[in-house]
């Protein structure tokens, strides 16, 4: 039987660990009215407040949900704060922090693996200069932003590409075979891009 109060307890630690990472107390005028204009859209749809998040977490710059657009978000609903941060946690494509211009996806299914795919992994961590950092809840998970923003770099279970394994996507673009130079010179085209 599930107790109630460890439950609630629970959901009253994330949002107020939540809550403690807030910069500021309201989200930006924008962010509403663009969180409104989401809202109205989908608000009758089947599988709204995926919708919702989804796009509201599109529109911001820096690719991430706040703290403040969740509260909001949540108040302009009626849906409890908890079940907010249910599903954006719950899910892998929500980010509670802020991302980096590009994205870096390298896969760590067993096809993958087996081809090379921790290999990948550690010298990007390397060039990126995130080699401690970002983990959570084992060697391979990984989901780290460099301290410039400029790139974040995140580990999929599988992207169900296995015959191009190791797969690695970088900006939504997926790249099969990969071998570490050919990842090392893209990473460093993109930071040429970037202005780094």
């Amino acid at each position: 039987m599930i107790n109630y109060y460890v439950i609630t307890a629970f959901f009253h630690k994330g949002v107020s660990t939540m809550k403690s990472k807030l910069a500021k107390p309201h989200a930006a005028q924008d962010e509403q009215e663009f969180a409104d204009q989401v809202i109205a859209e989908c608000q009758d749809r089947s599988g709204a407040l995926l919708s919702i998040l989804e796009k509201v977490q599109a529109h911001n710059p820096h690719k991430y949900l706040s703290g403040e657009i969740l509260e909001y978000i949540a108040e302009q609903t009626g849906t409890p704060l908890s079940q907010l941060y249910s599903v954006a946690t719950f899910y892998a494509l929500f980010n509670l922090e802020p991302q980096g211009d590009h994205t870096i996806c390298i896969c760590r299914g067993t096809a993958c693996h087996t081809r090379g795919s921790r290999n990948l992994l550690e010298r990007l961590k390397l060039d990126l200069g995130v080699q401690n950092g970002g983990e959570e809840g084992g060697a391979d998970k990984v989901c780290v932003t460099t301290p410039d923003r400029k790139f974040s770099l995140r580990t999929v279970a599988c992207f169900g590409q296995c015959a191009l394994a190791p797969v690695v996507e970088v900006d939504h673009a997926i790249y099969g075979h990969m071998n570490e130079q050919a990842l090392h010179r893209e990473v460093e085209s993109l930071g040429k891009e970037s202005g780094n």
